[in-house]
């Protein structure tokens, strides 16, 4: 057995959701990444044995293997192979493991492995019809939770998506609404002191987002999902209701 070894990391900064990423396709945002890191370690990219991305979504402009889409939009030359890997929030860290094993195996010496995802341009989607005529059509968000729910699977196991399956957990284990306050403060203060310190600085590249009308392009080169100004007062806060957040959806569409 060979062993494997990551030479190199980064990444694009996270976008918060229809936020100023909105407009970058996952495809190019995958590609930005992939020419970022060939450029930087001054290799041959002939050599790269295969590119290997993880995917969840899948369903709109990441469909029809992603990996493959983002290689040619990099330069890289169309002998450089591509695919794309779906173990849901897992998938990136499966590509990783996927070209380990592959170079453990002597399948190969040189592998991109990584994840894309862009939760905003997740389209919403709707089923074809069954029978000639029919107008029964069901949209569903390929955002999050199950696309196309299969009933039986519900009866067994049920559709919680994400957010609900961790509200089950909280309540399975007693896990408090001020314990998760905790731990969220805690995380966006140790982001905070390591943006301060340029933590990040080697890891990101800035995403250039052309504007029309001659304006200047908008540079993005800075996580926008962490809170750097959260308090545990703010998050005290209780959740609004139902119907406001059912309501504040069918504004958002």
């Amino acid at each position: 057995m060979l062993n494997a070894y990551i030479y190199d990391g980064i990444r694009t900064p996270f976008g918060k959701y229809c936020s100023s990423l909105s407009h970058v396709r996952p495809d190019d945002l995958a590609a930005s990444v992939i020419k970022a890191l060939v450029e930087r370690n001054k290799f041959d990219p002939l050599l790269i044995d295969d590119v290997i991305l993880g995917c969840a979504c899948q369903s709109g402009e990441d469909s029809r293997n992603i990996a493959r889409y983002a290689t040619l939009l990099a330069g890289l030359p169309v002998e450089v192979s591509g695919q794309t890997i779906n173990r849901l929030c897992g998938s990136s860290l499966a590509a990783i493991i996927d070209s380990a094993r592959a170079i453990s195996c002597g399948e190969g010496d040189v592998f991109i492995a990584g994840g894309v995802e862009s939760m905003t341009r997740a389209p919403l989607t709707f089923n074809k019809s069954n029978t000639a005529y029919s107008k029964d059509i069901t949209i569903y968000d390929s955002a999050i939770g199950v696309r196309f729910p299969n009933p039986i699977i519900g009866k067994q196991y049920g559709h919680d998506a994400m957010p609900i399956t961790a509200d089950n957990i909280a309540k399975a284990d007693n896990i408090s609404r001020e314990s998760c306050d905790a731990l969220a403060y805690n995380s966006q203060q140790k982001w905070s002191a390591a943006t301060a310190s340029g933590f990040f600085d080697d890891e990101i590249i800035a995403v250039s987002i052309p504007q029309k009308r001659g304006k200047p392009d908008i540079i993005v080169d800075k996580d926008e999902h962490p809170r750097a100004g959260a308090t545990l007062d703010k998050m005290a806060v209780p959740l609004q209701s139902a119907t406001h957040l059912a309501h504040l959806a069918r504004v958002s569409l």
